[in-house]
């Protein structure tokens, strides 16, 4: 079994990564999937066997992949940021993307929104956001054990 911790648009907000730095430490994977991105960089430097940034579309200093392509226990995992799929008005062209690489599961953030649900054979998850002017913060905790994924949203209070 692996596990996995999916972050989001932190947009400079350290304090809820702070809380979950058990969680962090413990887990087998890290994904940031952009926005403000460089908040990951404590992370890279303190996990950088496990630790994957991606830049979403408030990340202007470039050098980093806007996409991921990640195979866990026998699953395929696409990650992005979202903003290229649109997925402000839904996650077909992303579900799309995702299927069109052989991955069954997508990571994307943008919303601000948490979501877990399946579309056209993808599991699609969105670990919410940890930005101070949210009301929710969130990200999720993935486990994948041969085929099975489970994806739990949790709320970082």
């Amino acid at each position: 079994m692996k596990t996995l911790v999916i972050l989001s648009d932190t947009h400079r907000n350290l304090q809820p990564l702070e809380k979950i730095a058990t969680v962090l430490a413990e887990c087998d994977y890290i994904i940031h999937l952009g926005d403000m991105a460089s908040d990951a960089n404590d992370l890279l430097r303190a996990y950088p066997e496990k630790t994957y940034i991606l830049s979403g579309n408030n990340d202007f200093f470039g050098g980093l992949p806007d996409e991921l392509e990640l195979e866990v226990e026998n699953r395929r995992l696409f990650a992005c940021h979202g903003h290229r799929y649109g997925v402000k008005s839904g996650t077909e062209r992303l579900a799309e993307a995702a299927k069109a690489r052989g991955c069954d599961i997508a990571l994307y953030g943008h919303t601000h929104v948490a979501d877990v649900h399946e579309e056209n054979g993808v599991l699609l998850i969105n670990p919410g956001c940890m930005t101070r002017y949210s009301p929710r913060q969130s990200y999720c905790y993935l486990m994948i054990e041969k085929q099975k994924a489970v994806a739990t949203i949790v709320e970082v209070r």
